[in-house]
């Protein structure tokens, strides 16, 4: 069972871990070992709330595939249980962002003594950049 917050929590069936092996260098052990971690979550037959599925779906990630399955690949370390790990955990990190609500912003005006502020330091500024014109000889 993975667990993202006090409710919600996946099991581990619904979770697909393959090994295949990295890219970049590394010798001849890139070439032997498989370290590297796919994580496949199919985010449509998953037992999340719905509302969690919903705000996956509606992200723009290019993880998520068209058909709902959202892929991690981990392959930072040499070591196949850190990487999946890390992928476990890349994948516990992007649901606990989904199910974050983000507060409503509600426009608001400024006040009256703002505004009177604002527009008698327009005045001033005004006055300052006339002073520094040329006094023109009467």
């Amino acid at each position: 069972m993975l667990t993202i917050t006090a409710g919600v929590s996946i099991p581990d069936s619904e979770i697909e871990l393959s090994a295949v092996r990295s890219q970049g260098p590394g010798g001849q052990n890139v070439n032997k070992v498989s370290s590297a971690i796919h994580l496949r979550f199919d985010i449509k037959r998953s037992s999340l709330p719905a509302l969690f599925k919903q705000r996956l779906l509606k992200l723009r990630d290019q993880r998520i595939s068209k058909g709902g399955v959202l892929v991690i690949k981990a392959q930072t370390t040499r070591s196949q249980e850190k990487n999946r790990q890390e992928a476990l955990d890349r994948l516990v990190q992007l649901l606990v962002e989904v199910s974050y609500t983000p507060k409503v912003r509600r426009p608001t005006k400024p006040t009256k003594g703002s505004q009177r502020r604002r527009m008698d330091k327009k005045t001033l500024h005004g006055k300052q950049k006339s002073l520094r014109s040329k006094v023109s000889p009467d």
